[in-house]
C-alpha cells in the first residue's frame, strides 16, 4: 500500500474528503517525525510504539573490493508492533 492508497483508505473509512484524508495523514506523519526528532517515544496503544535507538560505530566491509570501512554511529527510526497488531498478523 502506497500513500495514495492510504489516504483512499482513510477517505473511505472515515467519510472525510481525500483532501482532508490527505492533510490528517500528513499532520499526524509530522508530529511523529517531530516526536522522534526530539527523542520522545510514540506509542499507539494496540497498533505499536515508534522511538529512536542509537547505533554504534561499527566496521562493515565493501561488497565490491572486500576492504574494511569505517560505519559512523547513528540514531535510528524503530517501530515495535504492538500486541494488537501482531496477534492480528498473525491470523
Amino acid at each position: 500500500m502506497n500513500k495514495a492508497e492510504l489516504i483512499d483508505a482513510i477517505a473511505g473509512e472515515s467519510k472525510l474528503s481525500k483532501a482532508d484524508a490527505g492533510r490528517a495523514l500528513d499532520a499526524m506523519v509530522g508530529a511523529v517525525t517531530k516526536a522522534l526528532k526530539k527523542g520522545d517515544r510514540v506509542s499507539l496503544v494496540g497498533f505499536g510504539t515508534f522511538s529512536v535507538t542509537k547505533r554504534a560505530a561499527r566496521t562493515g566491509r565493501n561488497p565490491q573490493t572486500g576492504k574494511a570501512i569505517k560505519i559512523a554511529a547513528k540514531k535510528v527510526a524503530k517501530f515495535k508492533a504492538g500486541a494488537d497488531l501482531a496477534k492480528t498478523v498473525n491470523k
